[in-house]
């Protein structure tokens, strides 16, 4: 991959985006971040507190700022959206300008579920809320992870760091 390139990386909420991100700046020894974190940092509020005192919109709003502050100050190399944020023609639009390279971390819905149900998240992520409501929203966003550069299949026995080695290889064959 060439120098400078940034990836983002985006799937389904509990595909590991966070994870293998972070995983995959150390093995590039480059900086990471999460979105949600910058939108959190920009707004005083996680995304949580913002979709449940401003609305979906609002948050979508939020996170496409922070999206474009963080693309145009370059700082991080690795980017972990969050799950609903490539599903926006806007936000991909933005990352295409800036000349990322896009990653779906493609995890079969029901390790997602697993994986926040395991980790007592479904508090936490206003979407996860209702498992139905949550199975409609995965297959709604497929369309939308399609469009990544490149498709890394996540299966239960798969590590971050295995994830990130992956990524790395294919990404310096494909994008170099």
């Amino acid at each position: 991959m060439k120098p400078g390139r940034r990836v983002v990386i985006t799937g389904f909420m509990g595909a590991g985006k966070t994870t293998v991100g972070r995983s995959l700046a150390r093995l590039l020894g480059v900086a990471f971040l999460d979105l949600d974190d910058a939108v959190t940092e920009m707004e005083g509020r996680g995304p949580r507190e913002l979709i449940d005192a401003e609305g979906e919109s609002y948050f979508r709003e939020a996170e496409t700022r922070a999206l474009r502050r963080e693309l145009e100050a370059g700082a991080a190399r690795v980017i972990a959206t969050g799950g609903g944020a490539w599903t926006l023609e806007r936000n991909r639009t933005l990352v295409a300008a800036h000349d990322c390279r896009t990653v779906w971390l493609d995890a079969p819905y029901e390790l997602c579920r697993r994986r926040i149900e395991d980790g007592g998240g479904a508090s936490e992520r206003p979407f996860a809320r209702d498992p139905a409501r949550a199975r409609e929203l995965y297959e709604e966003r497929l369309t939308a992870y399609r469009l990544a550069d490149l498709r890394v299949r996540v299966a239960p026995e798969t590590g971050a760091d295995e994830l990130a080695a992956e990524i790395a290889a294919a990404l310096g064959a494909k994008f170099d």
